[in-house]
This record gives structure tokens, C-alpha cells and sequence, in this order.
């Protein structure tokens, strides 16, 4: 809405002076309409941006004035109309979002290629591989609701910084009480683990199995009673195995969570939770691959960057909204049954044609969202037919396609 952005760029001391052909707040737009055509210029962006007010005058810029334009805009408006719209956007009765009233959320990071320019390397660096060919990197950490897959909260910065320093503000500021979340081994610390018990949510962490853990008190699911630097903890370990018809494989995981009470939070039901923490990989895929493409990010100067990743996070999150509006309308429909896809080409169908530019925005997006649900996801521990890897040669691929194989999932408790 107008009035958001609005918002955004008055808290900023953004708001132009005097009329421009680009006023701060349709850059704005400009900028988070770059999002959804990552491999177009700005230019063309604008021409799509333009493309469906036939009748009306609009300004004709030029690649430099739009360049200019999101110079004078600068980051600070991005960042301040993401915290308006970032969030789990989920009521309480929606379905798939709760576990045992707990709100489902996880904490993970990833990396984002950035030009190769001077100015971004002077900030951002390659790999330690050193590959001459390879482009500089930023670190995005995110705090994810497992259920609509929104974005709670990020941080990003240079990839030389490391997860785990990124993670004790962001978790601070991201979570409270009434929440769980799900983490893997890397983030099993003791100042991540205290910044997570000091917001009054509970955890959910894999950690090392070489990890001295003293036995308190054994309980009768297998879990055991112990201590994480001063923390009381309870931890769990399952042997998850794979049977196939190719063979089996097993794997230990070792879990623990400050839900102490074994009784209304049974071992098994808390190995069968971690399960979502892979849902914050739906969407750092959703993000890197659906959105972008796999391209690398446009701006050429790390204020650019920092202005860019914010109008990616923030059409995600405007995508996300309008899937779990969609899906609320179906009492008892899961939001992973909303398609990204689909959500994504609506939104850009729906600027190209300027619908929906003084009613809502999203009733084009939550229409065909509805009309293309996918399927019920099938649960992960029940046996499921896997296709084997797509061959690029044809007479190896016809052997391939004949050969499928039934996977069940057994988890063993102590």
C-alpha cells in the first residue's frame, strides 16, 4: 500500500523535496519491482512498471536518472519497510504452523554472489578457494516460521563474518516466548543457546556427539535430563535409518531442547519436529533460484547490495503474505500447499497489466494461488516411490526411468 512505503520513507527523512519525474516512493517500487525481473535492467523494469497505464503521461527516464534515482533513495527506506512487513503472518488457527502451541521457527544462513567490483570487494570477499572466476560473497542469516515459511527477521553482511556472530542479535530481536525453533549443529554454542533462553522462547538443536553431556535423570522415552553450561536441557538421541531396495542407511542424531517434560513433549515427537528446520531451505531456495534465477545480485557498490537484499527480502515477504491470505480463506488448508511459482508469475503478470493499483494487490496473486493447490504433502516417515537422477544419455536414462525404489524412513530411540 502507498501508505506503507509512505511510511518508510517519512521515518527516514526520505520524502523529495520537490516533484520529480521519480518520487522517492515510486522508486521504491522501482527498486522492489527489480526483484521480480532479475535479469532485466532497470530500464526495463520501468518499462514494465509502465506498461499497463495506457492513457496516462509518464516520465521516460533514462538507465543513468534511474541510477541516480536509487543513489538519492539510498537503503535506509528498504530496511525500515521490511520491519513493516516482516513477521510469521500467521493466525493462530491456521493449520501446520503450531506444534503443541508452540509457533515453528528456524534459524539457518546462506550466501549471495555480488558483482566483482572494486567497491564490493573492498567489503565483501571470494572463497578460500581463491578462484580467479569466482564472484565475492554475502552471508543473509534469517530467522524463518516453518509453517508459512515468512521471514521473521535477517541479518547479512560480509562472508568473512560467520554464522554464529550474526545469530545472537538477530535471535534477540526475533524471537520471545511462545516460540520453538529449530537449529543444526553449528548454531549448538553456549552465547547462542543463552541468547535464545534469554528472549523466554524454547530450542530445538542437533549438536556434536562427542559433546560431554552429563546423565541427570534418564526418562522413559529414551531422553535423559542434563546440562548446557548452566542451562537445564534434555537430551535426545535417535538412530534414523533409510531402507531402500538399494540397502539402508543409518545415521545418529543427538537433540537438545530446553522442553523439559517428557510426558506432553514425548522424544519421538520432538525427532519428528527437527524434521521442518529444512523448511528455512525451501526458502533460501525460493529466494536464490525461483526469484533470481540463480543470477547474480545487480548493484555494483555495497550500499547498492544492502539496498537490493532488503527489496528481495521484502517481495518474498509480500509473495509470502498473499499465499497464507490465500490459504486462511480455506479453513484447514496448509500453507505449503500454496505454490511459490505461481504466487510469483501472478505478481508479475499483475504489474505488467497495473492491476490492482487502488483495490487490493493481492487478489489476482490469492485467486490463482487457489486455483493451484498442490497436493498434500506426504508425510517424510511413511514409504514414498523416489525416482532416480535424470542422465543426459538417452540409453542410460531409459534404464534409470524403469528403476524407482520405496524409501522408509525408522527412527529408533534408546
Amino acid at each position: 500500500p502507498f501508505e506503507m512505503v509512505d511510511e518508510a520513507l517519512a521515518e527516514c527523512r526520505r520524502v523529495q523535496v520537490r516533484v520529480r519525474d521519480l518520487p522517492a516512493r515510486v522508486v521504491v517500487y522501482l527498486v522492489v519491482a527489480g526483484c521480480l525481473f532479475p535479469d532485466l535492467g532497470y530500464r526495463q523494469v520501468w518499462h514494465r512498471m509502465v506498461a499497463g497505464l495506457h492513457g496516462l503521461v509518464v516520465a521516460t527516464p533514462t538507465a543513468a536518472a534511474l541510477t541516480h534515482a536509487r543513489r538519492r533513495l539510498g537503503a535506509a527506506p528498504l530496511k525500515a519497510l521490511f520491519d513493516l512487513v516482516r513477521g510469521p503472518a500467521a493466525p493462530i488457527a491456521a493449520a501446520g504452523i503450531r506444534w503443541r502451541g508452540l509457533l515453528i521457527t528456524a534459524i539457518d544462513g546462506t550466501t549471495m554472489s555480488v558483482p566483482d567490483t572494486s567497491a564490493n570487494l573492498a567489503v565483501f570477499t571470494k572463497r578460500a578457494s581463491g578462484n580467479i572466476g569466482s564472484y565475492p560473497h554475502l552471508r543473509l542469516l534469517s530467522v524463518v516460521c516453518c509453517g508459512t515459511r515468512t521471514i521473521i527477521d535477517a541479518d547479512f553482511g560480509p562472508s568473512s563474518t560467520g554464522e554464529t556472530s550474526y545469530a545472537p542479535p538477530l535471535l534477540s530481536r526475533a524471537l520471545r516466548a511462545g516460540m520453538i525453533v529449530l537449529a543444526d549443529r553449528a548454531f549448538a554454542t553456549q552465547t547462542i543457546i543463552g541468547a535464545i533462553t534469554a528472549t523466554g522462547a524454547e530450542l530445538l538443536i542437533r549438536c556434536k556427539a562427542n559433546r560431554k553431556l552429563p546423565v541427570l535423570h534418564r526418562h522413559h522415552d529414551g531422553s535423559y535430563l542434563s546440562t548446557w553450561h548452566g542451562t537445564p536441557v534434555r537430551v535426545i538421541t535417535a538412530e534414523i535409518t533409510i531402507a531402500t531396495t538399494h540397502g539402508k542407511h543409518t545415521a545418529s542424531y543427538r537433540l537438545i531442547t530446553t522442553l523439559l517434560d517428557p510426558n506432553h513433549y514425548p522424544a519421538l515427537d520432538l525427532v519428528e519436529l527437527y524434521h521442518q528446520r529444512w523448511e528455512i531451505e525451501t526458502t533460501y531456495l525460493a529466494i536464490k533460484s525461483t526469484v533470481l534465477g540463480g543470477h547474480v545480485l545487480r548493484a555494483r557498490t555495497p550500499d547498492g547490495i544492502t539496498q537490493e537484499v532488503y527489496a528481495h527480502l521484502i517481495a518474498y515477504q509480500i509473495l509470502r503474505h498473499a499465499m497464507t491470505e490465500a490459504t486462511n480463506t480455506q479453513p484447514g488448508t496448509d500453507p505449503d500447499r500454496a505454490s511459490f511459482t505461481i504466487a510469483l508469475n501472478a505478481a508479475r503478470d499483475q504489474l505488467i497489466q497495473a492491476t490492482g493499483i487502488i483495490t487490493s494487490t493481492v487478489t489476482n496473486i490469492a485467486r490463482l494461488v487457489l486455483a493451484n493447490l498442490l497436493p498434500p504433502r506426504r508425510t517424510r516417515i511413511s514409504p514414498r516411490a523416489v525416482k532416480r537422477a535424470q542422465s543426459k544419455y538417452p540409453a542410460k536414462q531409459a534404464k534409470l526411468d524403469r528403476t524407482t525404489y520405496k524409501a522408509t524412513i525408522t527412527i529408533n530411540l534408546p
